[in-house]
C-alpha cells in the first residue's frame, strides 16, 4: 500500500479530486436538481449508475495500463464547470467558418447544449430522424413527439452498449451529460449526404466542461454517414468529455467521422462504442488535429456473423499537444472482419499514443482481422508509444499488427528541391502523401472532401512553422559564428 509520503505529485493532484468534494459533485447535483421531473426512471437509474461508478473511481493514473502513456493530472486539478444553457452568446458569423458544405443537416450545440438558431434542420432526407436527445427524452415523457422527434428506440439502445464500469470518462459522461443528439436512419434508407453534428466549446470566463451525448441507430439495410465534430471559439480551456453509442442494424452501412480541432488550451475525451450486427459494415475515421490533451476511444463489437469494421485514423500534432488513440475491437462472432489504419504525424515536442488491441473471442472462428499504425516524427523532441496487441481465444483466424516510426527522407526533400519546388511546398507534399493515405479509406466524397481541406490547411501550418524554426536555427548558428571570428 503506497503512503502519502511517497505519492508523486501527478498522483497527489488526481487522489485529491477523487477524495473531496469537487466541482463534478456540484455539476451532478445540480443536474439531479433540474432533471429530477423530466428523466424517466431507467435514465437516472443511468446517471446514479454513472456516478457511483466514477466517485469510486476517480480518474485513472498511469499505473492503469490502458493509461499508462498518459499523465491525467492537469485534467484533474483544473476545477472545471458547468455551464448553463445560453449563458454564452454565439453569432452565426461564428459558426459559419465551421460547417461543413453539402451536409444534409447541422446540429449545432454550444458548451454542451442545442442551439435550434444556429442548427440547420430544413428538408430532412427521407428516412432520417434527427433531434437533441434532450428533446427526444422529453417527447418520450409527455408522449408527443414534435416533428422531427423520434422518441423511439432510445430506451431500448441509450446507455445499454458504452460501459461505466470498465471506463470511469464514459461514467462520467452518463452521469453529467445534458444533451447531444440523437439519430435514426430507417430501415432501407440511404443519406446520400451527411449529417454534421458540431460541438462548439465557447470561452465563459471559466474553465468550462461538456458531456455531450450521441445516439446514433441505423436500422436494417440503412446507409448514412455522420461528422461529428469539435471545436472551439476563444483561447479558454475547456473539457469535452463525449460519448457516442453507434448501432448498426444488419447490412446497415454507417461512416462515422471524428474530427477534433479545438484550440491548444482544450481538453478532450471522446468515446464511440460501435455495436454491430450480422453483415453489418460500420467504418470510423477519426482526424485530430487540435486540443492540448486528446484522448480518443474507439470499441467496435463485431456482435453480428459477417460484420465488418474499418478504423481508420489520422493524428497530426505540434508543440506540446498529447494525443492518445486507444483502439479496441472485439470480434465477437465468425467471419467477420476488423482493418485499423492509423497514422500519426508529429512535431515539436508532441506526444502521440496509439494503443491497439484485437480480441478473438472463442466463437469467433474465422476471423480476419488486421493492425497497422505508421508514424512520422518531424523532430528529435517529437515522442510516440506504440502497442499493438492480439488476444485470440479461437484457433481458426488470420490476425497481424504491426507498427513502423520515421522520418521524412532527405533523399525524397532534396529531389522535390531539386525540381524548384521550395522548401515549405516540398515538406507539405511529402506530409501530404503520408496523410493521404487516410483519406483514401474515405467512400463519402463530401466528407472525404471535408476532411481533406482540414487536413491540408493543418499540414501548411505544420510545414512553415518548420521551415521557420529551421531559419531561425540557421540564424543562430550563423551569428553565433560571427562572434567567435570576432
Amino acid at each position: 500500500m503506497r503512503t502519502a509520503a511517497r505519492e508523486t505529485g501527478s498522483e497527489k493532484a488526481m487522489a485529491t479530486v477523487t477524495r473531496r468534494p469537487n466541482k463534478y459533485l456540484e455539476a451532478y447535483g445540480e443536474l439531479i436538481a433540474l432533471r429530477q421531473e423530466r428523466d424517466p426512471v431507467w435514465l437516472r437509474q443511468l446517471r446514479e449508475d454513472g456516478w457511483a461508478r466514477f466517485h469510486a473511481k476517480g480518474f485513472p493514473t498511469t499505473h492503469d495500463e490502458d493509461w499508462r502513456f498518459t499523465n491525467l493530472a492537469a485534467l484533474a486539478k483544473t476545477p472545471f464547470q458547468r455551464v448553463e444553457k445560453g449563458s454564452v452568446a454565439v453569432s452565426a458569423q461564428e459558426i459559419e467558418k465551421f460547417r461543413v458544405p453539402g451536409a444534409a443537416c447541422q446540429l449545432v450545440f454550444v458548451n454542451g447544449h442545442f442551439a435550434p438558431e444556429l442548427s440547420e434542420l430544413g428538408n430532412l432526407p427521407e428516412g432520417l430522424e434527427i433531434c437533441p436527445l434532450e428533446r427526444a427524452i422529453d417527447c418520450g415523457m409527455v408522449g408527443a413527439a414534435p416533428e422531427g422527434c423520434a422518441p423511439e428506440g432510445i430506451e431500448q439502445h441509450l446507455g445499454r452498449y458504452a460501459d461505466v464500469r470498465r471506463d470511469v470518462f464514459t461514467a462520467l459522461n452518463t452521469a453529467l451529460w445534458e444533451d447531444g443528439a440523437y439519430l435514426r436512419i430507417r430501415r432501407g434508407a440511404a443519406i446520400e449526404q451527411p449529417v454534421h453534428l458540431l460541438y462548439v466549446s465557447a470561452g465563459a470566463g471559466a474553465e468550462i466542461m461538456t458531456h455531450p451525448r450521441t445516439l446514433i441507430v441505423a436500422e436494417p439495410t440503412s446507409h448514412a454517414a455522420v461528422i461529428e465534430d469539435y471545436v472551439s471559439i476563444g483561447a479558454e480551456a475547456a473539457f469535452s468529455n463525449a460519448v457516442t453509442e453507434l448501432v448498426a442494424g444488419q447490412d446497415a452501412v454507417v461512416s462515422h467521422f471524428l474530427v477534433e480541432r479545438e484550440n491548444l488550451a482544450a481538453f478532450n475525451v471522446s468515446t464511440l462504442r460501435l455495436e454491430q450486427a450480422r453483415g453489418s459494415n460500420v467504418a470510423s475515421h477519426s482526424i485530430l488535429l487540435g486540443g492540448g490533451l486528446v484522448r480518443n476511444n474507439v470499441h467496435p463489437v463485431l456482435s453480428g456473423e459477417g460484420a465488418e469494421c474499418l478504423i481508420n485514423g489520422l493524428f497530426v500534432g505540434a508543440g506540446s499537444q498529447h494525443l492518445d488513440n486507444y483502439m479496441l475491437v472485439e470480434h465477437a462472432q465468425p467471419q467477420c472482419s476488423s482493418r485499423q489504419f492509423y497514422n500519426g504525424i508529429l512535431d515539436g515536442h508532441a506526444h502521440g499514443v496509439f494503443h491497439g488491441r484485437i480480441i478473438v473471442h472463442k466463437d469467433a472462428q474465422k476471423t480476419d482481422a488486421k493492425q497497422t499504425n505508421r508514424n512520422l516524427l518531424l523532430s528529435d523532441d517529437a515522442r510516440i508509444d506504440t502497442k499493438p496487441q492480439l488476444e485470440i481465444h479461437a484457433d481458426d483466424v488470420k490476425c497481424t499488427h504491426g507498427a513502423t516510426i520515421g522520418q521524412i527522407e532527405d533523399e525524397q526533400l532534396f529531389y522535390l528541391r531539386s525540381r524548384g519546388i521550395d522548401e515549405v511546398s516540398a515538406r507539405n507534399t511529402l506530409l501530404y502523401a503520408f496523410a493521404a493515405e487516410c483519406l483514401d479509406r474515405m467512400q463519402e466524397p463530401a466528407a472525404r472532401e471535408f476532411a481533406e481541406g482540414l487536413i491540408r490547411e493543418r499540414l501548411t501550418e505544420l510545414a512553415r512553422n518548420r521551415q521557420a524554426a529551421a531559419s531561425a536555427a540557421a540564424a543562430e548558428e550563423e551569428a553565433q559564428n560571427w562572434e567567435e571570428v570576432r
